[in-house]
Protein backbone atom coordinates (compact mmCIF):
# COMPACT_ATOMS: atom_id res chain seq x y z
CA UNK A 1 0.00 0.00 0.00
CA UNK A 2 2.62 2.46 1.05
CA UNK A 3 4.27 2.00 -2.35
CA UNK A 4 1.44 2.31 -4.28
CA UNK A 5 0.77 5.78 -2.67
CA UNK A 6 4.59 6.73 -3.32
CA UNK A 7 3.89 6.21 -7.21
CA UNK A 8 0.95 7.42 -7.26
CA UNK A 9 1.98 10.82 -5.81
CA UNK A 10 5.18 10.65 -8.43
CA UNK A 11 7.75 11.50 -5.09
CA UNK A 12 11.17 12.58 -6.57
CA UNK A 13 14.46 11.61 -5.24
CA UNK A 14 15.13 14.70 -3.15
CA UNK A 15 10.81 13.92 -1.54
CA UNK A 16 9.42 16.63 -3.36
CA UNK A 17 6.36 15.70 -5.21
CA UNK A 18 5.50 16.24 -8.81
CA UNK A 19 2.96 18.79 -7.77
CA UNK A 20 5.01 21.27 -5.82
CA UNK A 21 7.56 21.35 -8.78
CA UNK A 22 4.77 22.06 -11.42
CA UNK A 23 3.52 26.07 -10.85
CA UNK A 24 2.41 26.56 -14.00
CA UNK A 25 0.58 25.59 -16.83
CA UNK A 26 -2.77 23.68 -17.16
CA UNK A 27 -3.52 21.29 -14.37
CA UNK A 28 -3.39 17.69 -15.15
CA UNK A 29 -6.19 15.32 -13.85
CA UNK A 30 -5.44 12.45 -12.49
CA UNK A 31 -7.00 10.55 -15.53
CA UNK A 32 -4.61 11.90 -17.69
CA UNK A 33 -1.79 10.29 -15.72
CA UNK A 34 -1.77 7.04 -17.57
CA UNK A 35 1.46 6.19 -16.64
CA UNK A 36 0.84 5.91 -13.02
CA UNK A 37 -2.07 4.63 -12.91
CA UNK A 38 -2.26 2.04 -15.57
CA UNK A 39 -0.04 -1.00 -13.88
CA UNK A 40 -2.07 -0.93 -11.36
CA UNK A 41 -5.00 -2.17 -13.49
CA UNK A 42 -2.93 -4.67 -15.03
CA UNK A 43 -4.73 -7.93 -15.39
CA UNK A 44 -7.27 -6.71 -13.46
CA UNK A 45 -11.06 -6.93 -13.87
CA UNK A 46 -11.93 -3.21 -12.94
CA UNK A 47 -15.06 -1.67 -11.65
CA UNK A 48 -15.84 2.56 -13.01
CA UNK A 49 -17.29 5.33 -11.26
CA UNK A 50 -17.73 7.14 -13.92
CA UNK A 51 -20.27 9.90 -15.60
CA UNK A 52 -19.67 12.25 -18.84
CA UNK A 53 -16.88 14.56 -16.38
CA UNK A 54 -14.82 11.57 -16.35
CA UNK A 55 -12.73 12.31 -19.67
CA UNK A 56 -9.40 12.13 -20.91
CA UNK A 57 -9.11 15.10 -23.04
CA UNK A 58 -12.41 14.37 -25.59
CA UNK A 59 -12.23 11.22 -24.73
CA UNK A 60 -14.55 8.90 -22.04
CA UNK A 61 -12.28 7.38 -19.90
CA UNK A 62 -14.47 4.03 -20.43
CA UNK A 63 -13.65 3.96 -24.04
CA UNK A 64 -9.77 5.36 -23.35
CA UNK A 65 -9.43 2.40 -20.63
CA UNK A 66 -10.80 -0.04 -23.17
CA UNK A 67 -9.24 1.10 -26.39
CA UNK A 68 -5.97 -0.34 -24.02
CA UNK A 69 -7.14 -2.76 -23.43
CA UNK A 70 -7.77 -2.51 -19.56
CA UNK A 71 -11.22 -4.93 -18.42
CA UNK A 72 -13.73 -3.29 -17.29
CA UNK A 73 -16.37 -5.67 -15.57
CA UNK A 74 -18.77 -2.94 -14.98
CA UNK A 75 -19.82 0.77 -14.61
CA UNK A 76 -21.76 2.16 -11.59
CA UNK A 77 -23.66 5.39 -12.30
CA UNK A 78 -24.37 8.28 -9.57
CA UNK A 79 -27.08 10.86 -9.70
CA UNK A 80 -27.58 12.36 -13.13
CA UNK A 81 -26.82 9.00 -14.29
CA UNK A 82 -23.77 7.64 -16.71
CA UNK A 83 -23.91 9.61 -19.72
CA UNK A 84 -25.63 12.54 -17.10
CA UNK A 85 -29.05 12.97 -18.60
CA UNK A 86 -31.38 12.46 -15.15
CA UNK A 87 -32.61 15.58 -13.55
CA UNK A 88 -31.56 16.31 -10.16
CA UNK A 89 -33.19 14.11 -7.87
CA UNK A 90 -34.39 11.46 -10.32
CA UNK A 91 -33.70 8.02 -10.53
CA UNK A 92 -31.13 6.12 -12.71
CA UNK A 93 -31.53 2.77 -13.71
CA UNK A 94 -29.59 -0.14 -14.01
CA UNK A 95 -28.95 -0.95 -18.03
CA UNK A 96 -26.20 -1.32 -20.52
CA UNK A 97 -23.44 1.24 -22.41
CA UNK A 98 -24.66 0.98 -25.93
CA UNK A 99 -21.05 1.87 -27.08
CA UNK A 100 -19.48 -0.86 -25.40
CA UNK A 101 -21.80 -3.35 -23.81
CA UNK A 102 -20.94 -2.97 -20.11
CA UNK A 103 -23.46 -3.55 -17.77
CA UNK A 104 -24.29 -0.50 -15.97
CA UNK A 105 -25.04 -0.40 -12.38
CA UNK A 106 -27.23 2.05 -10.45
CA UNK A 107 -26.35 3.57 -7.51
CA UNK A 108 -29.03 6.37 -7.40
CA UNK A 109 -32.18 4.55 -7.22
CA UNK A 110 -33.17 1.55 -5.22
CA UNK A 111 -29.89 1.91 -3.24
CA UNK A 112 -27.25 4.36 -2.48
CA UNK A 113 -23.91 1.96 -2.35
CA UNK A 114 -22.30 -1.11 -4.05
CA UNK A 115 -23.76 -4.21 -2.24
CA UNK A 116 -21.40 -7.40 -2.15
CA UNK A 117 -23.18 -8.80 -5.20
CA UNK A 118 -22.15 -5.43 -7.31
CA UNK A 119 -18.42 -5.83 -6.03
CA UNK A 120 -17.88 -9.97 -6.43
CA UNK A 121 -15.47 -10.21 -9.18
CA UNK A 122 -13.67 -6.97 -9.03
CA UNK A 123 -9.80 -6.75 -8.34
CA UNK A 124 -10.14 -3.17 -7.81
CA UNK A 125 -12.86 -0.03 -8.17
CA UNK A 126 -11.45 2.98 -9.71
CA UNK A 127 -13.61 6.36 -8.85
CA UNK A 128 -13.58 9.57 -11.49
CA UNK A 129 -16.16 11.76 -10.59
CA UNK A 130 -15.64 15.55 -10.87
CA UNK A 131 -16.78 17.42 -7.59
CA UNK A 132 -17.46 21.51 -7.40
CA UNK A 133 -16.51 21.25 -3.53
CA UNK A 134 -19.63 21.73 -1.94
CA UNK A 135 -21.50 19.12 0.27
CA UNK A 136 -24.54 18.92 -0.69
CA UNK A 137 -23.33 17.60 -3.88
CA UNK A 138 -24.03 14.31 -3.83
CA UNK A 139 -21.29 12.79 -5.50
CA UNK A 140 -19.25 12.86 -2.23
CA UNK A 141 -21.31 11.16 -0.53
CA UNK A 142 -21.57 8.43 -3.37
CA UNK A 143 -17.64 8.05 -2.90
CA UNK A 144 -17.93 8.06 0.97
CA UNK A 145 -20.16 4.42 0.91
CA UNK A 146 -18.11 3.42 -1.80
CA UNK A 147 -15.15 3.76 0.61
CA UNK A 148 -17.04 1.22 2.83
CA UNK A 149 -18.35 -1.27 0.56
CA UNK A 150 -14.81 -1.37 -0.60
CA UNK A 151 -13.28 -1.64 2.69
CA UNK A 152 -16.24 -4.58 3.73
CA UNK A 153 -15.09 -6.24 0.61
CA UNK A 154 -11.81 -6.35 0.66
CA UNK A 155 -11.35 -4.55 -3.23
CA UNK A 156 -8.93 -1.76 -3.43
CA UNK A 157 -9.96 2.11 -4.72
CA UNK A 158 -7.58 3.95 -6.68
CA UNK A 159 -9.33 7.58 -6.96
CA UNK A 160 -8.48 9.77 -10.17
CA UNK A 161 -8.49 13.62 -8.58
CA UNK A 162 -9.72 16.76 -10.56
CA UNK A 163 -9.83 20.10 -9.08
CA UNK A 164 -12.40 21.63 -7.16
CA UNK A 165 -13.32 25.12 -8.55
CA UNK A 166 -14.15 26.33 -5.40
CA UNK A 167 -11.47 24.46 -3.74
CA UNK A 168 -10.31 28.02 -2.83
CA UNK A 169 -11.74 28.84 0.27
CA UNK A 170 -13.46 26.59 3.15
CA UNK A 171 -16.77 28.22 4.77
CA UNK A 172 -20.10 27.56 6.15
CA UNK A 173 -21.81 25.47 9.26
CA UNK A 174 -20.30 21.98 9.79
CA UNK A 175 -23.07 19.23 9.53
CA UNK A 176 -24.92 18.44 12.83
CA UNK A 177 -24.79 14.62 12.31
CA UNK A 178 -28.58 14.23 13.40
CA UNK A 179 -29.44 15.68 9.75
CA UNK A 180 -27.76 13.33 8.21
CA UNK A 181 -28.76 12.54 4.71
CA UNK A 182 -27.47 11.83 1.08
CA UNK A 183 -26.66 15.09 0.61
CA UNK A 184 -25.12 15.73 4.24
CA UNK A 185 -23.57 12.36 4.79
CA UNK A 186 -20.01 13.47 6.90
CA UNK A 187 -19.57 16.38 8.92
CA UNK A 188 -17.84 18.82 6.32
CA UNK A 189 -19.14 22.71 5.93
CA UNK A 190 -20.90 23.68 3.34
CA UNK A 191 -17.39 24.36 1.66
CA UNK A 192 -14.98 22.23 2.46
CA UNK A 193 -12.13 23.14 0.39
CA UNK A 194 -11.28 19.35 -0.97
CA UNK A 195 -10.38 17.85 -3.53
CA UNK A 196 -12.47 14.22 -3.91
CA UNK A 197 -8.77 12.55 -3.64
CA UNK A 198 -7.97 14.64 -0.25
CA UNK A 199 -11.44 13.74 0.84
CA UNK A 200 -11.14 10.50 0.36
CA UNK A 201 -7.82 10.48 2.70
CA UNK A 202 -9.66 12.24 5.43
CA UNK A 203 -12.12 9.90 5.56
CA UNK A 204 -9.84 7.04 5.71
CA UNK A 205 -7.28 9.26 7.80
CA UNK A 206 -9.67 10.41 10.35
CA UNK A 207 -11.66 6.83 10.69
CA UNK A 208 -15.27 8.33 9.34
CA UNK A 209 -16.08 5.34 7.81
CA UNK A 210 -16.16 2.12 8.99
CA UNK A 211 -13.53 -0.75 8.67
CA UNK A 212 -11.10 2.61 7.50
CA UNK A 213 -8.10 0.34 8.53
CA UNK A 214 -9.23 -2.21 5.85
CA UNK A 215 -9.48 0.05 2.74
CA UNK A 216 -6.60 -0.36 0.35
CA UNK A 217 -7.14 3.47 -1.11
CA UNK A 218 -4.72 4.94 -3.49
CA UNK A 219 -5.29 8.77 -4.99
CA UNK A 220 -3.58 9.66 -8.64
CA UNK A 221 -3.31 13.14 -7.74
CA UNK A 222 -3.31 16.25 -10.12
CA UNK A 223 -0.28 18.43 -11.37
CA UNK A 224 0.27 22.29 -11.98
CA UNK A 225 -2.98 22.89 -9.44
CA UNK A 226 -2.86 24.42 -6.22
CA UNK A 227 -6.22 25.74 -4.40
CA UNK A 228 -6.46 29.24 -5.96
CA UNK A 229 -6.00 27.87 -9.56
CA UNK A 230 -9.15 28.79 -11.26
CA UNK A 231 -10.23 26.41 -12.83
CA UNK A 232 -13.09 26.23 -15.78
CA UNK A 233 -14.51 22.73 -15.79
CA UNK A 234 -14.69 21.60 -19.37
CA UNK A 235 -18.09 19.40 -18.79
CA UNK A 236 -20.30 20.44 -16.90
CA UNK A 237 -20.37 18.47 -13.61
CA UNK A 238 -24.31 18.39 -13.86
CA UNK A 239 -27.59 19.20 -16.04
CA UNK A 240 -28.22 22.01 -14.14
CA UNK A 241 -24.31 23.86 -13.28
CA UNK A 242 -23.88 24.46 -17.37
CA UNK A 243 -20.86 27.19 -17.01
CA UNK A 244 -18.57 28.58 -14.15
CA UNK A 245 -20.94 31.18 -13.02
CA UNK A 246 -23.56 28.60 -11.85
CA UNK A 247 -20.68 26.84 -10.00
CA UNK A 248 -19.17 29.44 -8.39
CA UNK A 249 -22.39 30.69 -7.01
CA UNK A 250 -23.65 27.48 -6.32
CA UNK A 251 -22.28 26.81 -2.75
CA UNK A 252 -24.16 29.92 -1.82
CA UNK A 253 -27.61 29.56 -4.11
CA UNK A 254 -28.37 26.44 -3.41
CA UNK A 255 -29.59 26.82 -0.02
CA UNK A 256 -32.55 28.39 -2.01
CA UNK A 257 -33.81 24.49 -3.00
CA UNK A 258 -35.11 24.54 0.77
CA UNK A 259 -37.32 27.83 0.05
CA UNK A 260 -40.34 28.60 -2.23
CA UNK A 261 -37.67 30.44 -4.46
CA UNK A 262 -37.56 29.53 -7.90
CA UNK A 263 -33.38 29.44 -8.50
CA UNK A 264 -33.82 29.65 -12.57
CA UNK A 265 -34.51 25.94 -12.63
CA UNK A 266 -36.14 25.52 -16.02
CA UNK A 267 -34.22 28.52 -17.70
CA UNK A 268 -30.90 28.52 -19.95
CA UNK A 269 -29.35 29.71 -16.77
CA UNK A 270 -30.13 28.20 -13.31
CA UNK A 271 -28.25 28.83 -10.01
CA UNK A 272 -27.35 32.52 -11.64
CA UNK A 273 -31.06 33.69 -11.48
CA UNK A 274 -33.47 33.79 -7.81
CA UNK A 275 -37.32 34.85 -8.48
CA UNK A 276 -40.67 34.57 -7.12
CA UNK A 277 -44.01 35.49 -8.06
CA UNK A 278 -44.97 37.42 -4.99
CA UNK A 279 -41.62 39.18 -4.47
CA UNK A 280 -41.66 43.04 -4.94
CA UNK A 281 -39.66 43.46 -7.91
CA UNK A 282 -40.85 45.29 -11.04
CA UNK A 283 -37.16 45.31 -12.49
CA UNK A 284 -36.27 41.72 -13.61
CA UNK A 285 -38.57 38.57 -13.95
CA UNK A 286 -38.15 35.32 -15.29
CA UNK A 287 -40.73 32.16 -16.15
CA UNK A 288 -39.76 28.89 -15.51
CA UNK A 289 -40.13 25.89 -18.05
CA UNK A 290 -39.47 22.24 -18.47
CA UNK A 291 -35.86 21.41 -20.30
CA UNK A 292 -33.80 18.52 -20.42
CA UNK A 293 -32.36 19.45 -17.41
CA UNK A 294 -35.46 20.48 -14.89
CA UNK A 295 -38.11 18.29 -17.01
CA UNK A 296 -40.83 20.01 -14.01
CA UNK A 297 -39.14 23.07 -12.40
CA UNK A 298 -40.56 24.77 -9.09
CA UNK A 299 -42.90 27.42 -10.11
CA UNK A 300 -43.48 26.41 -13.81
CA UNK A 301 -45.23 28.62 -15.88
CA UNK A 302 -44.93 31.33 -13.39
CA UNK A 303 -43.83 34.75 -13.82
CA UNK A 304 -41.08 35.34 -11.11
CA UNK A 305 -39.83 38.35 -9.65
CA UNK A 306 -36.84 38.71 -8.53
CA UNK A 307 -32.41 39.21 -9.67
CA UNK A 308 -30.48 38.68 -12.24
CA UNK A 309 -26.85 37.36 -11.03
CA UNK A 310 -25.54 36.54 -14.48
CA UNK A 311 -24.21 40.17 -14.49
CA UNK A 312 -22.03 39.18 -11.57
CA UNK A 313 -18.16 38.78 -13.18
CA UNK A 314 -16.28 35.73 -12.81
CA UNK A 315 -13.07 37.11 -11.78
CA UNK A 316 -15.36 38.38 -9.06
CA UNK A 317 -16.53 34.95 -7.95
CA UNK A 318 -13.46 33.86 -7.92
CA UNK A 319 -11.90 36.05 -5.26
CA UNK A 320 -15.05 35.37 -3.18
CA UNK A 321 -13.52 33.83 -0.04
CA UNK A 322 -16.84 32.92 1.72
CA UNK A 323 -20.56 31.92 1.18
CA UNK A 324 -22.84 34.94 -0.06
CA UNK A 325 -25.67 34.99 2.71
CA UNK A 326 -26.94 38.56 1.17
CA UNK A 327 -29.31 36.92 -1.01
CA UNK A 328 -30.83 34.54 1.46
CA UNK A 329 -31.45 37.37 3.72
CA UNK A 330 -32.54 40.07 1.63
CA UNK A 331 -34.81 37.26 0.46
CA UNK A 332 -36.58 36.42 3.24
CA UNK A 333 -36.84 40.31 4.28
CA UNK A 334 -38.70 41.33 1.43
CA UNK A 335 -40.84 37.98 0.56
CA UNK A 336 -44.27 39.10 1.90
CA UNK A 337 -45.63 35.82 3.63
CA UNK A 338 -42.49 35.17 5.64
CA UNK A 339 -44.28 31.50 7.24
CA UNK A 340 -43.88 30.31 3.69
CA UNK A 341 -40.91 31.10 2.73
CA UNK A 342 -39.53 28.16 3.97
CA UNK A 343 -40.63 24.84 2.83
CA UNK A 344 -42.54 22.54 5.38
CA UNK A 345 -40.44 19.49 4.41
CA UNK A 346 -37.27 20.42 6.29
CA UNK A 347 -35.47 20.49 2.93
CA UNK A 348 -33.79 24.32 4.14
CA UNK A 349 -32.10 22.24 7.39
CA UNK A 350 -30.79 19.22 5.34
CA UNK A 351 -28.84 21.81 2.75
CA UNK A 352 -27.87 24.07 5.94
CA UNK A 353 -26.68 20.73 8.14
CA UNK A 354 -27.85 22.51 10.86
CA UNK A 355 -31.24 23.48 12.40
CA UNK A 356 -30.11 27.15 13.57
CA UNK A 357 -29.60 29.00 10.20
CA UNK A 358 -33.19 29.24 9.63
CA UNK A 359 -34.06 30.23 13.33
CA UNK A 360 -30.88 32.86 12.81
CA UNK A 361 -32.73 34.16 9.79
CA UNK A 362 -36.26 34.56 11.40
CA UNK A 363 -34.96 35.86 14.53
CA UNK A 364 -33.48 38.72 11.69
CA UNK A 365 -29.68 38.19 12.78
CA UNK A 366 -27.51 40.05 10.66
CA UNK A 367 -24.58 38.04 8.45
CA UNK A 368 -21.75 38.58 10.73
CA UNK A 369 -23.59 37.33 13.73
CA UNK A 370 -24.74 34.16 12.05
CA UNK A 371 -20.71 33.41 10.79
CA UNK A 372 -20.33 33.83 14.13
CA UNK A 373 -21.87 30.88 15.78
CA UNK A 374 -20.17 28.47 13.58
CA UNK A 375 -17.01 29.85 13.05
CA UNK A 376 -15.36 27.55 15.82
CA UNK A 377 -16.32 24.54 14.13
CA UNK A 378 -14.85 25.72 11.21
CA UNK A 379 -11.94 26.15 12.36
CA UNK A 380 -11.43 23.02 13.87
CA UNK A 381 -12.42 21.38 10.54
CA UNK A 382 -9.66 23.81 8.73
CA UNK A 383 -6.82 22.16 10.93
CA UNK A 384 -7.90 18.72 10.26
CA UNK A 385 -8.29 19.64 6.40
CA UNK A 386 -4.92 20.84 6.53
CA UNK A 387 -3.46 16.95 7.67
CA UNK A 388 -4.88 15.74 4.28
CA UNK A 389 -3.87 18.58 1.33
CA UNK A 390 -2.24 17.33 -1.94
CA UNK A 391 -2.18 21.01 -3.23
CA UNK A 392 -0.61 23.76 -2.49
CA UNK A 393 -2.87 26.40 -0.84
Amino acid sequence: MALCLLLAFGLHAEGLPAYAKASAGKPVVGAERLGIYLPLLKDKQIGLVVNPSSRIGTTHLVDSLSSLGVCILRIFALEHGFRGQEEAGEKVADSQDTRTGIPILSLYGRKKRPSSEDLAGLDVVVFDIQDVGARFFTYISSLYYIMEACAENGVPLIVLDRPNPNGHYVDGPILDMRLESFIGALPLPIVHGCTVGELALLIKGEYWMKDAGKLDLTVIPCTAYGHKTAYSLPVRPSPNLPDDRSILLYPSICLFEGTSISLGRGTDTPFQLLGHPDMPCDTFWFVPRPTQAAKNPPLQGLTCWGANLRHIPIACLRARTQLDLYWLLEFYRAFPDKSAFFLPNGFFELLAGTYSLRKQIEAGKSEAEIRATWQEDLDFFKEIRLKYLLYPE
